[in-house]
């Protein structure tokens, strides 16, 4: 039987060995390697540290392989977006940064993979190296599966056919007023009440968000009839109908008698917004797209939710040249009044802010419709943005970086890069006051400027025109 010892004692006669608590080892080798004495013969006491070393190196290796799997796995799904359009009988092309491995099989005959009209029966598997093509023969939504290896699913894309259409691409600035839908909690504060102690009635009760929509069963439209409710109240307990992310429900607080004879609640609060954007498009229906992106609340941040609104004309009265770390921005003046009112708001989306112009609007327009790309039509390059800083609507020369097909945030689909010297010289690149403005390419309207670059404001951010009609 072979002996499992490595060495014996005749072995190292000329390594000095010291007894230490019953075990010996080498002392010359004390960092190195270690014996332990057994039956006269010395065993190599590192093996089993190997071992340990190698499943620890094992079980860290799985792990790397498994988060890098799912990392992959996860951007190959959000390389390829969850829903496309096609024109009826118009041949999409589609670019996507996806390994061989992932293969695309048309669910539907009215939807085929390549350059055909329809396909056989079956499922045509297409390898995307080079460009996906997708055909749709009849009007309608249909699906798509990707597959990896062409057996585990990894998601469906929704692929819809349309009809091809227009809109007139505006890039006209417009005053922006908006009613909220309830009284809008911004958040809660201090008062100090008769006798002089600081107390904070609302904490705890309100938040910053909530939207207050009834005092005691009431309905409140306006700060005014709030504060006049909560008075008439005359210290006693309030019971308020709010909303809360979209849920409704009933509060109860106490408003504390102030030393100026008012009963105050201690919250502050917003019935309206205001500002000025840029008109996106006008549909052959007169229906309205503007700014490519929500009107948030400027001091929670919180998307608007509105009642109505309405868009009004306004002057630029100058322009704050953008610098690095501060944007730059577009001021000017509102006109309110019946005469001066261009048309009706009536949503606001993370899209954007929708609704229908007059005949008042339509008659400042001065260009003709074009087609609406998708963004199969979008490409790296040359385009342009449609704005009226300069008091002229005009086209300005901008450079297409990045076309991110899959991006998370709707509102930033595209980088662009202003490279135009006049709009350079003017502005120094995009300035707040912008959002909105179209961005033509080849001919379609492919999207629109929705944000600016903090630190460089000649870059910004773009929105698919297919989002923007799609909200």
């Amino acid at each position: 039987m072979a002996s499992p010892f490595l060495f014996s004692r005749e072995d190292l006669p000329f390594l000095q060995i010291r007894q230490k608590t019953g075990r010996r080892w080498c002392s010359d080798w004390d960092k190195v390697l270690r014996f332990e004495v057994k039956g006269g013969f010395a065993v190599k006491g590192a093996t089993a540290q190997r071992k340990r070393h190698f499943r620890l190196m094992a079980v860290i290796l799985i792990c790397l392989l498994v988060c890098g799997g799912a990392f992959g796995w996860f951007y190959m799904c959000l390389a390829v977006p969850d829903r496309l359009k096609l024109i009826v009988r118009e041949e999409g092309s589609f670019r996507f940064p996806l390994p061989s491995c992932v293969t695309f099989e048309s669910e539907s005959e009215e939807v085929a993979l390549g350059n055909g009209s329809n396909i056989p029966e079956g499922k045509l598997r297409l390898q995307p190296a080079a460009p996906v093509r997708l055909y749709g023969e009849k009007k309608g939504s249909y699906h798509v599966g990707m597959k990896l290896f062409g057996v585990i699913r990894m998601k469906d894309i929704q692929v819809e056919v349309v009809d091809s259409s227009f809109a007139i691409p505006c890039g006209l600035p417009v005053g922006i007023y908006m009613r909220s839908d309830g009284i809008m909690v911004i958040g809660t504060g201090e008062v100090e009440d008769e006798a002089g102690n600081v107390v904070e009635p609302c904490l705890g009760i309100l938040r910053s968000g909530d939207y207050i929509e009834r005092v005691n069963g009431k309905k409140v439209s306006g700060k005014e009839e709030l504060i006049r409710e909560v008075g008439m109240a005359d210290g006693k307990t309030v019971r308020l109908g709010i909303r809360r992310d979209g849920d409704l429900k009933e509060v109860e607080l106490t408003p504390v008698l102030c030393q100026d004879g008012s009963y105050k609640m201690g919250a502050w609060v917003r019935d309206d917004t205001q500002g000025i954007g840029t008109v996106t498009y006008v549909d052959p229906k007169g229906g309205f797209g503007a700014l490519g992106h929500g009107i948030s609340d400027s001091d929670t941040g919180e998307l608007v939710d509105i009642e109505g609104g309405e868009l009004y004309e306004t002057q630029i009265l100058g322009i704050e040249k953008g610098q690095t770390g501060k944007p730059g921005v577009m001021s000017g003046v509102i006109y309110y009044g019946k005469g001066t009112k261009l048309g009706e708001v009536k949503e606001n989306t993370a899209e954007g802010i929708y609704g229908t112009v007059n005949q008042h609007f339509l008659d400042s327009i001065k260009t003709d419709a074009i087609p609406v790309g998708f963004r199969q039509d979008t490409h790296k390059g040359t385009a342009y943005i449609r704005s009226n800083v300069s008091g002229e609507v005009k086209d300005y020369e901008i450079e297409i970086q990045k076309v991110d097909y899959g991006s998370i945030q709707k509102n930033k689909g595209l980088v662009l890069r202003v490279v135009d010297e006049e709009l350079l010289n003017l502005t120094s690149g995009i300035v707040q006051g912008m959002s909105g403005s179209p961005i033509p390419q080849d001919g379609k309207r492919i999207g629109a400027v929705t944000h600016v670059f903090i630190n460089d404001p000649t870059r910004g951010y773009g929105i698919f025109a297919e989002n923007m009609i799609s909200h």
